[in-house]
């Protein structure tokens, strides 16, 4: 077998997997419904898509190479997975506090229903925007899939195949944990387990976020 490749596929998982922004948002939408994390994950692996394009057509060399547009970017990506993250605490502090009575299997006693889940269009939408406003994604690809190209080789193909691996890794990883997050949803959606995840996963937004805006502060 292909060396190079099994190097790029063990890389590249490890990339896709690593838990971070785009893990929060799809277990933060799973939460509410298993339709919406796995849309959530879909719009997760379309990102990806665009970044590995435009890394394939040597677009992403532009975006290294104009210093304002970056900037811009990573201002964008910053601010929504700031606002991602706010939203996230915000609901927190909204959501009551589970009562001692609170029934076994996570639904508190009295009180209104749960919030209405996000729609599937939302959920893809805040999935694709949180992966594709991330703009160390098209320089990380432009710098990596190069390197994986073996001496002699037609660049394009390779990097298409390499590409490909990437956003398929992406559509198997991120559905199978929204749909984790659905399946142990009895215990996750209990009042005080989700309060603590959606803390976390608000927290992680928003830290990231922070990190991408004094970025461009002190750029």
């Amino acid at each position: 077998m292909d060396g190079q490749l099994t190097a790029f596929t063990a890389v590249a998982a490890g990339m896709v997997t690593m838990p971070g922004a785009d893990f929060a948002v799809v277990v933060r939408n799973a939460l509410d419904s298993r339709r919406a994390g796995v849309a959530t994950a879909v719009g997760v692996a379309g990102g990806l898509l665009v970044h590995t394009a435009l890394a394939v057509a040597g677009l992403a060399a532009v975006l290294v190479a104009v210093p304002a547009l970056f900037g811009a970017v990573q201002l964008l990506g910053g601010g929504y997975l700031l606002y991602l993250g706010v939203r996230a605490l915000s609901a927190v502090f909204r959501r009551p506090a589970a009562p001692a009575n609170a029934a076994a299997d996570g639904t508190p006693d009295g009180g209104g229903g749960p919030a209405a889940p996000p729609g599937t269009a939302r959920s893809l939408r805040q999935g694709f925007l949180a992966n594709a406003l991330n703009p160390k994604a098209p320089v990380l690809f432009l710098s990596l899939l190069p390197q994986f190209v073996p001496a002699g080789q037609p660049a394009l193909p390779r990097t298409l195949l390499l590409a490909a691996l990437v956003v398929a890794m992406a559509l198997v990883w991120f559905p199978v944990v929204a749909l984790l997050v659905d399946r142990l949803g009895t215990w996750l959606r209990r009042p005080r387990v989700a309060r603590a995840l959606e803390a976390t996963t608000g927290a992680l937004l928003t830290v990231v976020g922070g990190v991408l805006l004094v970025e461009v502060a002190l750029a």
